[in-house]
């Protein structure tokens, strides 16, 4: 996790580049690399959520089973192939980036000043 010490750290640094990117921009450059339509394109879209999220975890289970190291270039890879289904999923909903963002940002403030980050349920 990133602490605001970390984030303090590397800005001193300057370790980090400046992203150039926006999640409105990101969304419509998602939607150009799409090749299915209708239907195909949303179980296309949901298995390939699946199965990115699965290499990510993938590469976390061999971490702690084989003790390999795992490489931070690898998992960021396989985390943009999981943001990118994630994306392609909210435009068939004609949704974006930027809004399932904003949605899930308010979703868990607004649990943690209820106090139930911790628990089950969609709707707690």
């Amino acid at each position: 996790m990133i602490t605001r010490d970390d984030i303090e750290f590397f800005d001193d640094m300057e370790v980090f580049q400046e992203v150039l990117v926006t999640p409105t921009e990101y969304s419509y450059w998602v939607e150009h690399k799409i090749v299915t339509e209708g239907d195909t394109r949303l179980v296309e879209n949901v298995l390939g959520l699946v199965g990115e999220a699965g290499e990510v975890a993938e590469k976390t289970k061999k971490l702690l089973r084989d003790s390999t190291k795992l490489d931070r270039n690898d998992i960021i890879k396989e985390i943009g192939d999981v943001v990118f289904y994630a994306t392609a999923l909210a435009n068939f909903f004609d949704s974006s980036l930027a809004e399932v963002l904003e949605m899930n940002m308010n979703k868990l403030n607004d649990r943690a000043s209820r106090g139930v980050l911790q628990g089950s349920g969609d709707n707690r």
